[in-house]
């Protein structure tokens, strides 16, 4: 099976690029899609929840995104925090793996994925379905507070004005290096709603 070398330094997403000819396609809805497989959603941990419930779901819709033809799986951590898992009751150790298990998922997806590509000597699987040894990004996924949230805040960064950017900085820490320590190639922060958040 062939390895793609794009070294982890600033220039990581031009070398990405370069080896894919100037474009990317980056996976689409998650939680569309898991619902699609099954999934009940109705949960302040939104896709989240399915790290709980049936990670099997998310390895199954990341490869789904692949084999369409994605360069970019991003995990299932956008609604994922430290603080959401522990109003669940679950403690910070628990809440900290189950960050950890959202980029696990995503890259074993791609470990299948490969493994199915080296098996595979027409490029696809027959149905539409592309395999195609490529060079392939896993994104960690960071939603925004007003994400956390779940009241519609992470659209128009309506946190009240007692929020500040330490407090926002507090809240992304933590969560930002434990999903960067379990090994993604990328951190994609999303839906930052207002000007405060993103600094």
């Amino acid at each position: 099976m062939e390895t793609f070398n794009i070294p982890a330094t600033p220039s990581l997403m031009k070398e990405f690029l370069r080896q894919m000819g100037g474009t990317a396609v980056i996976d689409g809805g998650l939680a569309t899609e898991l619902e699609l497989h099954g999934a009940d959603l109705n949960d302040p941990l939104w896709s989240a929840k399915c790290l709980l419930t049936s990670p099997h779901l998310i390895r199954s819709v990341h490869l789904d995104y692949l084999e369409a033809g994605a360069d970019i799986i991003i995990t299932a951590s956008y609604q994922a925090t430290i603080q959401g898992f522990e109003a669940k009751g679950f403690s910070r150790e628990q809440s900290e793996n189950l960050l950890k298990k959202s980029v696990d998922i995503a890259l074993e997806a791609r470990r299948i994925y490969y493994e199915r590509c080296s098996k595979s000597s027409s490029g696809g699987t027959g149905d539409g379905r592309i395999l195609k040894n490529r060079p392939i990004l896993v994104a960690a996924s960071v939603g925004s507070y007003g994400a956390y949230l779940a009241d519609g805040s992470e659209y128009s960064g309506c946190y009240g004005e007692a929020m500040t950017v330490n407090a926002l900085k507090e809240f992304h820490r933590r969560r930002v290096q434990v999903l960067a320590e379990a090994g993604p190639d990328i951190i994609a922060f999303e839906t930052v709603p207002n000007k405060i958040e993103a600094q």
